[in-house]
């Protein structure tokens, strides 16, 4: 788990992410290419190459070699641990914390069992 938020954490590598899930399959060169012409990276490809070890290492990428040509492709089943160790439905939702802290989702609304004279009063 802690390499998988480890290789989550960084930008440039949920770039590379980002990237690999719009379009599976690329080359170290199309990765670099697309993170320069759409994101303004422009880190070495040996960087970009270590960023994809990381996520390989983490399980997100698995890479597989064709002739001269190495593609990456996306994985997101690790992913599904994250979820499994904090559910979303483990957590309330805004609009119930909202409700349990001032009765109401509107941020500017008097808090309940207050008046709206008492609004911006010190008590």
């Amino acid at each position: 788990m802690e390499e998988l938020l480890k290789a989550l954490a960084d930008p440039t590598r949920a770039v590379i992410l980002d990237e690999l899930v719009e379009r599976t399959g690329q080359t170290l060169f199309e990765i670099c290419n697309r993170l320069s012409a759409r994101h303004g990276i422009t880190p070495s490809r040996q960087a970009i190459s270590q960023h994809l070890a990381v996520l390989e290492s983490a399980g997100l990428v698995r890479s597989e070699r064709s002739g001269r040509y190495k593609f990456h492709y996306v994985d997101t089943a690790p992913l599904r641990r994250i979820a499994e160790r904090w559910p979303e439905a483990a957590r309330p939702s805004a609009v119930n914390e909202a409700e349990a802290i001032g009765g109401t989702t509107d941020p500017g609304a008097p808090r309940a069992g207050t008046s709206s004279s008492s609004k911006g009063k010190m008590p």
